[in-house]
């Protein structure tokens, strides 16, 4: 009898786990890549701060920002309001893998030596460079409010539609807007205490995690979408991760030894 009441607590205490494994693990992809995608900004938005006037560079920024909030404000409901759940969870697989095996590809490049490492330190001093060369502004700064907004605009799409994509789970929006918000806190405090991109962050080994997590993520939903029933529910994206991880060090490990 206790053997029989112990089984549905027993099951219910797997679901949870595996709830829990996949709100961290979306959580987590929000906040690596919202914050990578962030960090290339800001090198954009320092420069023109140093450079040029931090009055500038903060309105170019800003008037970026708004854009990118209507666009959520749109993106965000018809992705995930208007489309049936079979439908959308294909929809935003599709998406996910477009964005994680281009940052996989990348990501593989540079670790088997092909390509050369992202560094948002050298953005931000070729981005000095340019705007030294520009003749100083006698009244409003056009160009440099143009290049931050440009900047944060460029970065800032993909932000959204990364975080409406992950938003668009078994798990719901919010991990995905827990990590993006995360991410944002973290890359301020960076701006404000720095005043420059750190120069030691290993933005090529961060970026293909990213990688390896987006298209994990990609391959899930549009598994789920096509009706794929997954061994493990959510947790399926452990595997499925760990073969990702192992095909593409193969692949890196190929490139680097031809």
């Amino acid at each position: 009898m206790k053997n029989e009441q112990l089984l549905p607590v027993s099951g219910h205490a797997v679901g949870q786990d595996r709830d829990v494994t996949a709100w961290v693990l979306t959580a987590l992809g929000a906040t690596l890549a919202v914050g990578l995608e962030l960090l290339e900004a800001l090198a954009i938005v320092l420069a023109v701060g140093v450079t040029r006037s931090w009055r500038d560079a903060a309105l170019g920024a800003l008037g970026a920002v708004v854009v990118l909030a209507a666009l959520a404000g749109i993106v965000g409901p018809v992705l995930l309001a208007s489309l049936p759940l079979s439908l959308l969870r294909s929809v935003v697989g599709v998406a996910l893998l477009l964005f994680g095996l281009e940052w996989l590809r990348k990501g593989v490049l540079r670790l088997a030596g092909r390509r050369s490492p992202s560094d948002s330190l050298r953005e931000y001093l070729e981005e000095r460079e340019a705007l030294d060369a520009l003749p100083p502004a006698e009244g409003p700064d056009w160009p440099a409010r143009i290049v931050a907004g440009k900047g944060v605009l460029l970065e800032g799409l993909e932000v959204v539609l990364i975080v409406a994509a992950l938003a668009g789970g078994a798990q719901g929006a919010a991990p995905a807007l827990v990590g993006a918000g995360l991410a944002v806190l973290l890359v301020v405090a960076i701006g404000l205490v720095v005043h420059r991109p750190l120069a030691r962050v290993p933005e090529s080994h961060l970026k293909y995690a990213v990688g390896v997590m987006l298209t994990s993520f990609g391959v899930f939903f549009l598994g789920e979408g096509l009706g794929v029933d997954w061994p493990g529910g959510d947790a399926a994206l452990l595997y499925v991760a760990a073969v990702m991880l192992l095909a593409s060090q193969v692949n890196v490990h190929r490139l680097a030894q031809a």
